[in-house]
């Protein structure tokens, strides 16, 4: 920093233009190594596909042709069974109710845990981070599979992984809202003698809630769609009866573009819905 201060705004001109080709050399080694990566990845997948990727994607359009096609011929029908399968709508949406329900409520718990600053056991601070990391790092499928093996089929495995990978998942986000929190209210507090529960109630939580709850609607969002999935292993929901009817084949086409059709109106609403609400919530409107 001396010499370049010596040197004038010339020495600051060259030292810039360093940093500057430096940062650009990392960037071309970065690039290098993901495409080399992409490359690798490409030709070992390809030589473990029975046909080979770049001889089958020619086949790519027909099987969902095929559906569309019956569909069509059967688009009276559709009405109908859209109305049939509308219980099992509700039922996926329940389970990604309750499940955000649960998950936001330990992931606000896990966050206050785990902030620097408002935990209650600072020193228990890394080991709340390190368990908010283990939930997030199982995929709710295989979650769903471990517990659909101990309890058996149905929507109650499907709810403990969902909610169980949510409460990883918000418990990060919240505690980091938690750390843009201003302390100043819970200094106060701790001042006329708040016990902790009290300084968090009435010093944090009025102050993040708006994005606590902005967070929670986008995960109840992305929970809608890991719920339908989870149905095609058992847990239940209009996953499971898409299961089925692609299962069955030819025949029963037109159920399965009727699932498609409620499923995607559902989660479109739902999008508008939350986030509609989440601008509200955080900006205030």
């Amino acid at each position: 920093m001396t010499d370049v201060l010596v040197g004038g705004p010339q020495a600051v001109k060259d030292r810039y233009m360093e940093l500057a080709r430096q940062k650009q050399l990392y960037n071309v080694i970065i690039v290098i190594i993901f495409a080399l990566l992409m490359i690798g990845g490409y030709q070992l997948a390809n030589s473990r596909n029975a046909g080979g990727f770049l001889n089958g994607i020619g086949n790519f359009w027909d099987f969902p042709s095929e559906i569309v096609s019956e569909a069509a011929e059967k688009a009276a029908n559709l009405p109908g069974l859209m109305w049939q399968f509308l219980p099992s709508l509700i039922e996926t949406l329940n389970i990604a109710a309750v499940s955000t329900l649960i998950g936001a409520i330990a992931g606000v718990f896990l966050s206050l845990l785990s902030t620097r600053g408002l935990a209650r056991f600072p020193r228990m601070i890394p080991v709340f981070r390190r368990f908010m990391d283990t939930l997030r790092a199982f995929p709710e499928i295989v979650i769903a599979l471990v517990l659909i093996f101990i309890l058996g089929g149905g929507p109650v495995p499907a709810m403990i992984a969902i909610a169980l990978h949510t409460a990883g998942a918000l418990g990060k986000l919240f505690s980091e809202v938690n750390e843009n929190a201003d302390l100043r209210p819970v200094e106060g507090l701790t001042s006329v003698g708040a016990s902790w529960s009290q300084r968090m109630w009435l010093g944090i939580v009025p102050q993040v809630m708006p994005n606590w709850l902005s967070y929670t609607l986008l995960r109840f969002e992305i929970n809608v769609r890991a719920s339908a999935i989870l149905g095609f292993v058992g847990s239940g929901g209009i996953g499971y009866d898409l299961k089925l009817a692609m299962q069955w084949g030819q025949g029963r086409y037109d159920e399965v573009v009727a699932i498609f059709i409620i499923l995607f109106l559902a989660i479109v609403l739902i999008d508008q819905l939350s986030s509609r609400y989440r601008n509200r919530l955080v900006k205030g409107g």
